[in-house]
Formats: C-alpha cells, structure tokens, sequence
C-alpha cells in the first residue's frame, strides 16, 4: 500500500512537472493583425451613392469599423494601407461555379469527365481557386464537382487551413441525377461507366444520396431536374414531382439547401414546386413562372455567361422577364465553362442586358449573400462582417468594366493582393 501511494506521489509530481514545461514552452499566438484600409471611394454592397471620405478598420478576420476618417479611430498598432483612386468594395460572390472544371475549349466535358485523372484535375483546381481570388472573387458557391467525386470537400478544406489561397467555398459535392440521364455518353451499353454526378430513382434513393452528400461535407444539395435525355435529345424533365419534394424535405431537415439545374419549362416547374431555392440557368422559364418563382423566394442564377448561338436571344428573353417580374437574381456564371478569374463577363453582360450597374453590383455582393443564406458574414462593408473586400480601379457604379481592375484583394483580413 505504501509503495502505491508513493508511485502515484511521482506520477502527479512528473504529470505537473511536465505541464508545466509545456506551458513555458508554448509560443505565445501573435495579436491579430490590424489593418486602415483608406480607399478614395467605398461601395458598401448596397446604397447606390459611393462613400468618400470613408476608411475601413480591420483586426484579424474581422470589419472592426466603418466610417468616415474623423469617425473612426485607428489604434497605434494599426497598418496603414493607403488606396489612393480605388474604390473599395466587398469581395465579389460567385453562385455558380464549377472549380474542378477547365474550359471546353481545351478539353470538352465528356473527356475531362472520363479520362482526366482526379489527381491532374485537383492540381488544376488549386490553380483556378488562385485565379478566383486574384479576379476579386472572395467566395464561390461550387455547384458539383462533375465526376470528381468529394474533391471539392478537400479542396475547401485546403483553403481554410491555409494550404492553398483561394476563395471561402460552398460546396454541392457530387450533384443528383436520374438514373440514366446524365454522361459522359457515347459508350456502348454494356459499359456501366462512372457519371459525371451521382445517380439516384426514387423516394428512398433520392433519401439515401442527399443524406450522404450532406453527410460527407454538402453544403448546398443540387438536383437536376432535367437534362438533355428520352425523346428529341432536348431538355426533358427528370424526377418526377414528389421525388424532388423528398430531395428537399430530407436536405431541409439537415439545414441544407436545394439548387435545382434546369433549362426546360416542366423540369422548373416542378423544381419550383418542390421548394428549391434556386434555379440554375433557368432557360424555359415562362412568364408565369417567373410570378410563382418571386411569390416563392426562389432565386434565379441566370448563367448568361455560357449563353451561345441560338440561346442567346432565349436567355435575353427569361432574364428581361425575370428583371420585370421582380424575381431575385443572384449572380453565378458557371466558370469552369470558361476561364476561371473571368467571372466579370456575367456582370458585364447583366448590365449590357438590361440591369441597372447598382443593382448588378449588389447581385454580386449583398444579394448573393443573402441567397447563400450568408449575409451576416459576407457581402457588405459592414462592422462585424468577415474582411473580404477589393479595391478597383474607378467608379465600378458608372462603369462596369472596373471590375476587371481589381488592385487589392483581402480575404478573412489577410491581403494577397496589393
């Protein structure tokens, strides 16, 4: 007995002696950084009039102040970052993008789907997120990964461990599409080849996919519901109604939201109805759907950047009826499509269709927030708001193309550009 009692003295003697030392050697965390951003112009994410005079206090992740120079108090430490001819604005938002993809041009979809390696497309990728960030685009909302499994999981993770730069994401992992609709095609049928999304029919499929995607790290569930399959080879809808109903009961029940891809007229109509927030291009949008779509909160995310040929003048069309219905638009380009870091061509075509700059500007910035249920965090120049904010050159509320000078970029208060 005594020689217990004096083997547990030592333990707690060499335990404390050990914490002890661990305390003195413990590196003390550096104070968070502190940041006078003085820009000659600010362009808050909402109001149409640009604030002169202002300045932005920044410490660590964090908006600490916003004001005019009088107004606001910067401490001794505080770094002083001149901007002198810049406008200062919130990061721009992209809601449709694509980050494991690179433009058809160079390899079409069908090919990168089936015969890039996920190991050549993730190296791609860690270069396109670079891109993103360096164009002024602080946050993506990654819409699948197109046959490259949970890679965008990894991804974001890199990103928030501060292993890559690159936006904040939001991720849809591996997307959910009827059995059988979906690519890469041209294989003879008795190849079961792996689809560029993850395949699933009815109620208890749709139950069990949505639950694993979200388990595995979605943050946003997409379904298609159409896509170019059966007669014709056009657009026809995909799951039926209730289906898609279950898809969003189960990915609410989670928190999680519903995007719904769809370019023909029954495929969004049964989306609509199904309770999804957002609808992805949106090219057989009618008049009356447009109505129900503003009645309901639903979101559309035109995609005019990837509009070509014939489709052009269709999606001038939806998106001058969308404008008039009142109907929210969030901006999304589906870069990937194209070149990621040319994300702007969807704001420039915006307003060269008919949106007012301001409100182009907002669909960028405050309105992609709120659709991304994110507007306490991103999206303004607001005190107690994350750090993501840019500086262009010129008045981007008088002329659009500002956007593409983009001289200073920071993201959770850290600068990569300047």
């Amino acid at each position: 007995m005594r020689l217990m009692t004096v083997c547990l003295v030592c333990l707690i003697v060499l335990s404390t002696f050990q914490m002890t030392e661990s305390a003195q050697t413990q590196t003390p965390r550096p104070p968070a950084a502190v940041y006078l951003l003085k820009p000659a112009h600010i362009f808050d994410g909402d109001s149409a009039q640009l604030h002169d005079g202002w300045v932005v206090l920044v410490r660590g992740q964090k908006i600490e102040a916003v004001g005019s120079a009088s107004e606001v108090k910067a401490p001794a430490e505080a770094k002083v970052i001149d901007l002198p001819g810049l406008t200062l604005m919130p990061g721009l938002i992209e809601a449709h993008s694509h980050i494991l993809l690179h433009p058809y041009t160079e390899t079409v979809w069908n090919d990168q789907v089936a015969h890039e390696a996920l190991s050549l497309r993730v190296a791609r990728a860690t270069n396109h997120l670079r891109n993103e960030l360096m164009a002024g685009f602080t946050t993506l909302r990654d819409l699948e990964t197109e046959g490259a499994g949970y890679a965008d999981v990894g991804l974001k993770q890199a990103v928030n461990q501060g292993i890559i730069p690159g936006p904040r994401l939001l991720v849809a992992t591996r997307a959910i599409v009827a059995t059988g609709s979906y690519g890469p095609k041209g294989y003879a049928p008795e190849w079961n080849v792996p689809q560029g999304a993850e395949e699933a029919s009815g109620p208890e499929e749709l139950t069990r996919v949505v639950r694993e995607q979200i388990g595995k790290g979605a943050d946003w569930v997409k379904v298609y519901a159409d896509y170019r399959w059966g007669a014709g080879g056009g657009a026809h809808a995909t799951f039926t109604l209730d289906e898609l109903k279950v898809a969003v009961e189960v990915a609410k029940s989670a928190g999680i939201p519903v995007s719904a891809h769809s370019s023909s007229t029954e495929g969004a109509r049964r989306a609509i109805l199904a309770g999804v927030e957002t609808i992805e291009h949106g090219d057989g949008l009618t008049p009356e759907l447009l109505r129900l779509m503003k009645e309901r909160g639903v979101a559309l995310c035109p995609t005019l950047a990837v509009a070509s040929g014939a489709g052009i003048e269709r999606k001038k069309t939806v998106f001058k009826q969308a404008l008039d219905a009142g109907v929210t638009i969030a901006s999304g380009s589906d870069v990937g499509v194209f070149a990621h870091g040319d994300n702007a061509k969807e704001i420039e075509l915006m307003v060269a269709w008919g949106m007012p700059i301001v409100d182009a500007l907002r669909s960028a910035t405050s309105v992609d927030a709120r659709v991304l249920h994110m507007e306490d965090k991103i999206g303004s120049v607001k005190t107690g708001l994350f750090a993501d904010l840019i500086a262009v050159e010129g008045d981007p509320t008088k002329d659009i193309s500002a956007l593409r000078r983009v001289g200073f970029v920071m993201k959770d208060g850290t600068i990569y550009k300047q």
